[in-house]
C-alpha cells in the first residue's frame, strides 16, 4: 500500500472470494463508504472510523477512535457507548459481523449454482458479495433516499444528512467523519426545509415524517422487526420461525409494518428487511430486477405481464423457491453482476497528427512558425446504472507544440 503504515493496521484471513469489499461497498447496499486513490476505504462507524483495504488474501482493518473533543451532541445511530481509554478494542468483531462472514460463501455460491443455471453463469466473474449486517435505521433512511435514484446520488444525500445532523467522531485525511444521525435529531423543527435547501426534493418530506413517526414509537422499535437468527453485535442468535415460500412470518409481519412510514413501499421495505434486519429472503423488485426477471426467468407475459403488487410478489416467491432463505443474497449477487456501474471498459483510442504554418510578428520581423498539432480521441463504452445499451463516450484531448520557428524577408 505505498507510503502506508503497515504497521497500524492489523489483517483478517479472507481470500477475495469470500468477501470483495471493492463489489460489496459500492452494489448499493451502504452509501457513506469512501474510497481514496490509495484504495482505503473509510467510514464512520459505531464510535470510531474504520479503514480497510485488501489483498487477495487477507482484509486490513485500522479503527480511528472517537477522540474526546468530538464528544457526540446525540446518541449514535448504532446504539454503542464511546469506548473509554483502556477499553479492549472490538473492531474484530464488528468486522467479523458487519460484513456477516459466518456463512462460507463459496458454498452459498454453489448451492445457488446448483438450483440455478443463469446463477451459475453470471456469478463467477463476481465472486465475494455479502450483504452487509447495518443499523435498521440507517438502512431505513438510504432506501427512502434511493427512490428514482443512482448510487452516486443516493451517497451525497447521505454524505450532507450525516455532515449536518450526525455527531462528528474524528478526521481522517483531514476530512470530518460523522456518525449517522438518530431519528430524534432528523425529528427536529426546521428539518424538512433544511432537507429540501440541500437537494432531497421531495423526500425531504418522507425523511422528516418517518423520522417523526419512529421517535414516536416505543425505543428500538425497529429492533423489534428484526430476525432472531440475525440479532445485533453481541446478542445470541435465535430460531427466525418456520419456513415458507412467500416468507418467514416475523419476515411478513417486518415488511408490512414498514409500509405504514413514509416513503416506503414494497422495494424500501425489502431493502431494509435484507440489508437492516437480516430477513435474507427478502427480494426487492424494482424495475431493474424487473428486466432481469423478465430477461432470464421468463415474466412478462401474461397475467405476469407488468410489475404490479401480484407480479412483485410472484418474481419474489421465484427466487425464494430456487434459492431458499438467502434468496435476497442470490438476488444481490445477480443484481451486481447486472449493474452498469461495473460495466465500463475501453473501447478504442485514436491520435490524429496535423501540422500547420502560422505567421507572427515578433520585433518588427515576420516569423513562420509550424505549430504540431495533436488530437487524442479515447472513446469509452460506459454502461451506466438502469440502461439497457451501451453509450459510446468520446473525450478529446487537444496539445499543440511549437516544432520549429524560421525568420522570412518581407516581401519589397
Amino acid at each position: 500500500m505505498g507510503a502506508m503504515n503497515l504497521a497500524e493496521w492489523h489483517k483478517l484471513p479472507v481470500p477475495l472470494t469470500e468477501l470483495c469489499i471493492n463489489t460489496t461497498l459500492r452494489c448499493g447496499q451502504s452509501f457513506r463508504w469512501r474510497k481514496n486513490d490509495a484504495g482505503v476505504w473509510s467510514m464512520a462507524l459505531h464510535n470510531r472510523i474504520l479503514c480497510l483495504h485488501q489483498d487477495p488474501e487477507y482484509l486490513y482493518y485500522r479503527s480511528i477512535s472517537s477522540s474526546p473533543s468530538h464528544a457526540p451532541p446525540t446518541p449514535p445511530s448504532s446504539n454503542t457507548p464511546p469506548r473509554s481509554p483502556g477499553t479492549p478494542d472490538d473492531t474484530h468483531e464488528l468486522l467479523q459481523h458487519y460484513f456477516n462472514l459466518t456463512p462460507n460463501l463459496t458454498g452459498l455460491y454453489q448451492r445457488w449454482s446448483v438450483a440455478d443455471a443463469n446463477f451459475a453463469k453470471k456469478a463467477p466473474k463476481f465472486t465475494g458479495v455479502r450483504i452487509l449486517k447495518q443499523d435498521a435505521w440507517e438502512a431505513l433512511v438510504g432506501f427512502i433516499c434511493s427512490s428514482n435514484n443512482n448510487i452516486a446520488r443516493i451517497s451525497q444525500m447521505i454524505h450532507k444528512l450525516c455532515l449536518n445532523y450526525g455527531p462528528l467522531l474524528g478526521h481522517f485525511e483531514g476530512e470530518p467523519y460523522h456518525d449517522f444521525p438518530s431519528p430524534h435529531r432528523l425529528a427536529q423543527e426546521g428539518v424538512e426545509a433544511n432537507l429540501r435547501s440541500l437537494g432531497f426534493g421531495y423526500r425531504a418530506k418522507y425523511l422528516y415524517t418517518t423520522a417523526c413517526m419512529v421517535s414516536e414509537k416505543p425505543k428500538d422499535w425497529l429492533e423489534t422487526l428484526r430476525n432472531p437468527e440475525s440479532p445485533l453485535l453481541g446478542a445470541k442468535a435465535q430460531s427466525g420461525g418456520d419456513w415458507s415460500a412467500s416468507g418467514r412470518e416475523g419476515y411478513r409481519s417486518a415488511h408490512e409494518a414498514l409500509l405504514e412510514l413514509q416513503g416506503v413501499g414494497p422495494k424500501v421495505a425489502d431493502c431494509v428487511c435484507l440489508m437492516g434486519l437480516g430477513w435474507g429472503e427478502a427480494v426487492p423488485v424494482d424495475t431493474h430486477v424487473w428486466q432481469i426477471a423478465q430477461r432470464d426467468y421468463k415474466f412478462g407475459r401474461g397475467k405476469h405481464s407488468s410489475l404490479t403488487k401480484a407480479t412483485y410478489d410472484a418474481v419474489g416467491d421465484k427466487f425464494r423457491s430456487l434459492w431458499g432463505k438467502e434468496a435476497g443474497w442470490a438476488h444481490s449477487v445477480l443484481f451486481t453482476a447486472d449493474l452498469r456501474a461495473f460495466s465500463e471498459r475501453l473501447v478504442g483510442k485514436v491520435e490524429k497528427k496535423e501540422e500547420e504554418v502560422v505567421v507572427k510578428r515578433e520585433e518588427g520581423e515576420e516569423v513562420e512558425e509550424v505549430v504540431e498539432k495533436v488530437v487524442k480521441m479515447v472513446e469509452r463504452g460506459i454502461k451506466r446504472e438502469h440502461e439497457d445499451g451501451e453509450t459510446k463516450v468520446l473525450e478529446v484531448e487537444e496539445k499543440k507544440k511549437t516544432v520549429r520557428k524560421s525568420k522570412r524577408r518581407r516581401k519589397t
